[in-house]
């Protein structure tokens, strides 16, 4: 996790100071590229989270499984004791149409010749790319989008990460996420690690191996209210990755549990406590 420090020390020594929507400010730069190795070919490599502070792994693991169940409720998460989504949900939990509703659940104009009046058609993205990974390993498109534009207003909180495109070369299955805005203390870390697991899932099912995953980034910022501790955090030494360890009987996407998910050997540093800007 060399590659994020050095972009958190980037971020405070050379980005602007700027206004922003939740009225806290940040500093930001413009443009930047994160690339971590799933497939051990990087002397130290391992499942890239973050070990010079101590992350809620069941979270991580909890939200991505939320998102490619389609669920939009934080009502579900909460009855798991995870409570990231808890400072956008409304009163019944309810998200509106963000991550999970855009990657099962993609509202589409109506075939043409349609009937007038005809409703929107659903794309199920999600299960449409599994299975052109499986039909044609060659392809360039391999996407799944979140930013659906009709339904922005609708929305909780509009996708940060709004891009995945897959590829695959020699039999390893690649990702590469691009996100408009980068919380880089707080948000960027379970991204990271999230994208890293849903490559993971996503090879074992196409029978592949896991390749690389990258980060292109927009707006990549630290709050104001984060400068101790991001401060503190690069005054850290980094530890050995630790490895996650996925159940191989699992062979579909939607049927991966919890409990199909083994952490061996993370061994991080404190947790940094830092408030979240809604």
């Amino acid at each position: 996790m060399k590659s994020y420090l050095e972009l958190l020390n980037d971020v405070l020594e050379n980005g602007v100071d700027k206004g922003d929507r939740t009225g806290t400010g940040t500093r930001s730069v413009f443009g930047r590229q994160l690339r971590f190795a799933l497939d051990g070919s990087q002397s130290g490599a391992g499942f890239p989270l973050l070990t010079t502070k101590r992350l809620h792994t069941k979270s991580i693991i909890h939200e991505l499984l939320w998102f490619v169940a389609g669920d939009t409720n934080a009502k579900t998460l909460q009855a798991a004791g995870v409570t990231i989504w808890d400072e956008w949900a409304a009163a019944d939990g309810e998200l509106g149409p963000i991550y999970g509703a855009q990657w099962r659940r993609w509202r589409a104009a109506p075939p043409r010749g349609s009937a007038p009046g005809a409703p929107p058609v659903e794309i199920d993205q999600l299960a449409r790319l599994v299975e052109q990974i499986r039909s044609d390993r060659d392809s360039r498109r391999l996407l799944m989008s979140a930013w659906n534009v009709g339904d922005l207003e609708a929305m909780k909180l509009p996708p940060c990460h709004l891009l995945a495109q897959f590829n695959v070369q020699r039999d390893r299955l690649h990702c590469l996420v691009t996100m408009r805005s980068v919380d880089v203390f707080l948000g960027l870390p379970f991204n990271i690690a999230s994208y890293a697991l849903l490559t993971m899932m996503m090879a074992q099912v196409t029978d592949l191996a896991p390749g690389e995953l990258v980060f292109s980034l927009g707006d990549t910022h630290v709050y104001h209210n984060h400068f101790e501790q991001a401060r503190l955090q690069l005054g850290r030494e980094p530890r050995p990755l630790p490895h996650m360890i996925i159940n191989p009987a699992v062979k579909s996407l939607f049927e991966f549990t919890p409990e199909d998910f083994r952490l061996e050997g993370y061994d991080p540093h404190p947790r940094i406590a830092a408030p979240i800007a809604v």
